[in-house]
């Protein structure tokens, strides 16, 4: 018999039955109204959240919040104030300089103004290259909590995902807090 062979009978041995996973209640934060905490919590994470009055025009809004932006990248359709379309770029290196991104949440979270942000661009260094980020969410698309927020997310054909909220920190060198370190100076999401 080889060492390979003994060492994988050897294993099988000892291998134990799977057990089904306990089924566990969770006692998770839930929220009155949880769009306004998510705005919120927005505001305290150091970013800016906005629900839009009916009839007021996206574009308008984020021209007043960025008047002096002169790249804006979206691939969104709807969002006519984008000076460039972020897909048509061959190159990532090519984002750099890029003031304004505009891109679309999937899910945001109350709790902790995180939005849960799929790759739906080519290339994903525009969530991070850009000066400033403003995120186009849904408000029917927030939820109370982190646990609610993973239960919604589907990981079948999982690609590139993150969660964003608020601007870019940290305070890693002499706890000195530094904004945009590792992406956006800023985060504004504007909600629908």
């Amino acid at each position: 018999m080889s060492s390979k062979k003994s060492i994988l009978d050897n294993i099988k041995q000892q291998q134990i039955e799977a057990s089904t996973m306990p089924k566990i209640k969770l006692n998770a934060v839930v929220y009155e109204d949880k769009i306004q905490q998510f705005i919120e919590m927005s505001r305290a994470v150091g970013g800016d959240a906005i629900l839009l009055k009916e009839g007021e025009d996206i574009n308008q809004v984020i021209k007043n919040l960025f008047p002096k932006a002169l790249t804006i990248g979206s691939n969104i359709p709807k969002i006519t104030c984008a000076t460039f379309n972020p897909d048509q770029v061959d190159s990532p290196h090519k984002l750099n300089g890029t003031d304004l991104a505009i891109i679309k949440g999937e899910w945001g979270v109350a709790e902790n103004a995180a939005v849960w942000i799929p790759q739906n661009v080519v290339h994903k260094a525009l969530y991070f290259i850009a000066e400033e980020l403003v995120i186009i969410l849904d408000s029917k698309h927030i939820l109370n909590n982190m646990h609610e927020a993973y239960q919604k997310i589907s990981f079948e054909n999982a690609g590139f995902g993150i969660f964003i909220s608020g601007p870019s920190k940290t305070a890693d060198i002499e706890q000195a807090l530094v904004i945009g370190a590792h992406g956006a100076r800023g985060v504004n999401v504007i909600l629908y």
